[in-house]
């Protein structure tokens, strides 16, 4: 298997764990004075930031009667960041989240490690401190998606530990035309290996122990799957790489091809995967739908894409950040100390609504 030049790997991998963040400039105050907003520059829409204008303000209660201007704003910038408000318990989090979009959704098909805080409320990731997350959206490789996702950090790292944000539209417009075609017409593969001891377990990703529940959920969701010598499983579906939103009428970029294939990994990671198993039988990989190999070339140029709009800022205590899933892609980078960002989704959407 041919690799991306290992210059775009370290570039990649320098990006995620020295550039810096961007600090908000451009207030202006809004809702009979009671919040303000900023953008973090002259030069990025993404995240639109708002905090109280004066002492007091209480975020539910505010959300509450404000939720069409939070919707109109959530549609134009794609994220919000909800900043010192003085939010300090889960409690507050899980009711501003039903507060804007009704109930949390369950973490099903599960892709990330994560650990169940309260309800339907996660830890953000459980990956290793140590490695970056590669931007993405939510679940793009499932039928059924989140429109929104919602992050709160209670402990932000002692250095880095950064969300990156990337908005999809632009991104999109950042890929050669003749490449998005060939997605277009291709669509895009994910093929998964359970059970050979790397990442996720299959009764962990489908929350169950029993075979038959697998398959029923593989046959309701267009997944392939295959059943293999010591309790393994091999999936495999197809799914379209460029969306439509439901509400703006824009085209995304939308998809995990990028995020899944093998070539992204950090060394050595990689190497240890390509040592240990032949391409087929890798935990994760991705192709063009049709089964064919996505050239080097091409995913160097995904990757860039989502590094050249990607936007980061620096977490402090009690932050919410709002994004709409479809909209705007997430990441993580590395990070020193202790980092606790909480996590949960709502408003359930399907290729079947597309």
């Amino acid at each position: 298997m041919k690799l991306p030049e290992q210059a775009n790997l370290n570039k990649k991998k320098a990006w995620f764990t020295k550039q810096g963040t961007i600090k908000p400039k451009g207030i202006s105050v809004l809702s009979e004075g009671l919040i303000e907003t900023e953008t973090l520059s002259p030069t990025t829409t993404i995240p639109l930031v708002i905090k109280p204008a004066i002492k007091g303000v209480n975020l539910i209660a505010w959300a509450d009667k404000n939720q069409d201007l939070l919707k109109s704003q959530l549609l134009k910038h794609g994220a919000i960041l909800f900043r010192n408000f003085e939010v300090q318990k889960i409690t507050e989090f899980e009711e501003f989240i039903k507060t804007i979009s009704g109930g949390l959704l369950e973490y099903r098909e599960r892709s990330s490690p994560r650990s169940q805080v309260s309800g339907h409320v996660y830890t953000s990731t459980d990956y290793p401190a140590k490695h970056s997350i590669f931007p993405h959206n939510e679940h793009s490789y499932s039928h059924t998606w989140p429109m929104k996702l919602f992050f709160f950090c209670v402990t932000p790292a002692e250095e880095g530990g950064e969300t990156p944000i990337a908005d999809c539209r632009r991104v999109l417009q950042h890929i050669d035309p003749k490449i998005v075609e060939r997605f277009r017409e291709k669509k895009w593969m994910y093929v998964r290996n359970y059970g050979d001891g790397f990442g996720l377990s299959w009764q962990t990703v489908f929350q169950t122990t029993e075979r038959i529940k697998v398959e029923e959920y593989c046959r309701c969701n267009d997944i392939e799957f295959e059943w293999k010598d010591g309790d393994r499983l091999k999936t495999s579906q197809i799914r379209e790489a460029i969306a439509t939103h439901p509400q703006t009428g824009e085209h995304v970029w939308f998809n995990h091809a990028t995020f899944f294939h093998v070539s992204t990994l950090e060394s050595p990671m990689r190497e240890t995967l390509l040592a240990e198993f032949k391409e087929e039988n890798l935990p994760n990989n991705t192709y063009y739908g049709d089964g064919s190999p996505i050239e080097p070339s091409v995913l160097n140029k995904l990757r860039q894409a989502y590094l050249d709009e990607a936007v980061a800022f620096r977490w402090k205590s009690g932050d919410i950040l709002m994004l709409d899933n479809m909209l705007t892609a997430h990441s993580r980078r590395p990070f020193v100390g202790p980092r606790r960002v909480l996590f949960g989704m709502s408003e359930p959407y399907s290729y079947r609504n597309i």
